[in-house]
């Protein structure tokens, strides 16, 4: 049931909050269409979801049952084990700017910042495609655009994705980052100077990878 590709990451969106087919798209872009349509299906007839139309929308949603529900900490274990044990095979090329971007516009600790609207602009150095972004933050919200929302923009957000990820991932922080010129931050001073505190970080930022030495699987 839950062993086909795609399966546990749509779980994982799912127990995250997203419930519409174009979150789910947005949160792993290199799904194809179809294989989408086909999981949620299949997870469906599983009784792992179901899908319910939107009250006065031409919608649907798709909504966790308690067999689904009770995979919680199956999923929780399993994330936490990967970036113990396999965290360190991650290469550069494994991150894809539109899932890393789905996951740090929903981390925005929008607790720490001031009342009102927010406009946070994000590009990445490196990348030829992809590489501007727009996290608007209103008063219980926060919206990821790839196109300029024609808001004035109150930070600036420069770095390469891999080093943003690092950030994101707990593997370094800020201060260290903007030292070492792979972060850079520019726009309303009290902003900046309270990003550590709005910065996005992963719910898993605390955990660190561990790796085996040798062939006696001696711990390190």
């Amino acid at each position: 049931m839950i062993g086909d590709k795609w399966t546990l990451l749509i779980l994982r969106e799912l127990l995250m909050g997203a419930n519409r087919y174009n979150e789910f798209q947005r949160a792993m872009p290199r799904i194809s269409p179809t294989i989408l349509s086909k999981r949620l299906k299949q997870m469906e007839q599983d009784g792992l979801l179901i899908k319910k139309s939107v009250v006065g929308e031409k919608a649907t949603e798709y909504r966790l049952t308690r067999c689904g529900r009770e995979l919680a900490p199956l999923v929780n274990y399993m994330s936490k084990w990967g970036l113990r044990w396999a965290r360190r095979r991650l290469k550069d090329e494994d991150l894809d700017v539109g899932t890393f971007m789905w996951d740090f516009h929903r981390t925005l600790n929008t607790v720490e910042l001031p009342s009102g609207e927010f406009v946070f602009s994000v590009t990445f150095s490196e990348l030829l495609a992809n590489n501007k972004w727009w996290l608007v933050v209103g008063e219980n919200t926060v919206d990821l655009c790839t196109d300029d929302p024609g808001k004035e923009v109150d930070v600036f957000i420069t770095s390469t994705l891999p080093a943003l990820a690092q950030i994101w991932m707990g593997d370094t922080d800020i201060s260290a980052s903007r030292e070492a010129g792979d972060l850079t931050l520019v726009g309303a001073a009290p902003l900046v100077r309270s990003a550590a505190l709005w910065f996005p970080k992963s719910r898993y930022a605390d955990v660190r990878p561990k790796r085996y030495i040798g062939d006696d699987n001696e711990e390190q």
